[in-house]
């Protein structure tokens, strides 16, 4: 059966390490994601900047009363948002460019760009 060392030791190696600040490590952060509003059939922001080659999160908050469809060829993403809901849209790694996006059901007024740099 293991014994443990006593506390009084443990803290004797740990002291030094704890008294610098240099025993603990930040977490790592996710970025946060990107809060995309459609509202009169509208998307603001019509950018949006992610960066290059890392997956993001997109969520979308739906003011209209009505579903929409957050819809891109570009990005291979569909995603129905009901109205006064919000959902969240995964973006895949990708590579330095621009991808067109637009609500498929107003699609003449919801539209916009992802440009990943």
């Amino acid at each position: 059966m293991y014994k443990f060392p006593p506390l009084a030791a443990l803290l004797a190696v740990a002291a030094p390490a704890l008294a610098d600040g240099s025993f603990f490590v930040a977490p790592a952060r996710a970025d946060a994601p990107t809060i995309l509003t459609l509202q009169n059939h509208k998307f603001s922001p019509n950018v949006i900047r992610i960066k290059a080659n890392q997956p993001a999160m997109i969520t979308m908050v739906n003011k209209d009363a009505t579903a929409e469809e957050f819809d891109s060829s570009d990005l291979k993403v569909e995603k129905v948002v009901a109205g006064n809901q919000s959902g969240n849209i995964r973006i895949r790694a990708l590579k330095p460019g621009t991808y067109k996006f637009m609500g498929e059901y107003h699609a003449a007024t919801a539209q916009g760009i992802v440009i990943a740099q």
